[in-house]
């Protein structure tokens, strides 16, 4: 598949998780992700109902974010509320030093009682800070995420300073999971050649911040 910035943008989560975003910011990032296509907006769980109907554009947010710190129930709790406020899908973050010394089972319970505080429909991303993991560790996250009924596993918070997305994570992840999970890559995605690098990856979900300049480095000639 060709991709335009239509399709691209079909992809993307137009994402604003600043903890210095204001409502104003929150409501031109509404606005601008039905300008621009996108399937889905991502903001903090505070601001959640700010949003408004945003015209078939999804709605996310994060939970245990960003450090993944948080307990099982904390966690649950507010994943819960965010459906309550109108969310469609919810990145959580896992407990990235119990997974880096092992714990692979604390992780999969973790995810599973988030999952099991959202209904059904609502979609969970798994977040992994694959930059702070090994390859190994990395395939353990993505088979603890599938285990506990994940839909997606997602590269990175974006505030992490081992770094962000990288095109052999997303190669790995989506290896890993194949078609059964979905995959998501962000941190770091500023360019259209980075965002088509990590489709071409298996990225089938991009977390962007800087969405618009992504989109408008691609064919001048194609649309929105």
């Amino acid at each position: 598949m060709t991709l335009t910035r239509v399709r691209l943008a079909r992809l993307v989560d137009h994402t604003l998780l600043k903890p210095e975003a204001t409502l104003a910011d929150v409501r031109a990032l509404a606005a601008e992700a039905q300008h621009l296509g996108v399937f889905a907006v991502c903001v903090s769980p505070s601001v959640l109902t700010e949003l408004g109907d945003l015209g078939g554009v999804a709605k996310a947010t994060v939970c245990g974010f960003p450090s993944g710190k948080h307990t099982s129930a904390v966690k649950a709790t507010e994943a819960a509320q965010a459906v309550a406020d109108g969310a469609d899908e919810v990145d959580m973050v896992i407990d990235i030093g119990r997974l880096r010394a092992g714990d692979v089972a604390a992780v999969r319970e973790d995810i599973e009682t988030v999952r099991t505080a959202m209904p059904a429909t609502t979609l969970l991303k798994v977040i992994i800070e694959s930059a702070a993991l090994t390859d190994e560790q990395v395939v353990a996250a993505c088979e603890a995420a599938e285990a506990a009924g994940a839909q997606f596993v997602k590269t990175s918070t974006g505030f992490h300073p081992a770094g962000g997305a990288t095109v052999h994570a997303v190669e790995l992840m989506a290896r890993t999971v194949g078609d059964r999970l979905g995959v998501k890559a962000s941190g770091g995605i500023r360019t259209w050649a980075d965002a088509v690098a990590m489709v071409e990856a298996g990225a089938t979900r991009l977390g962007l911040s800087g969405t618009r300049a992504v989109l408008e480095g691609g064919d001048a000639g194609t649309g929105y």
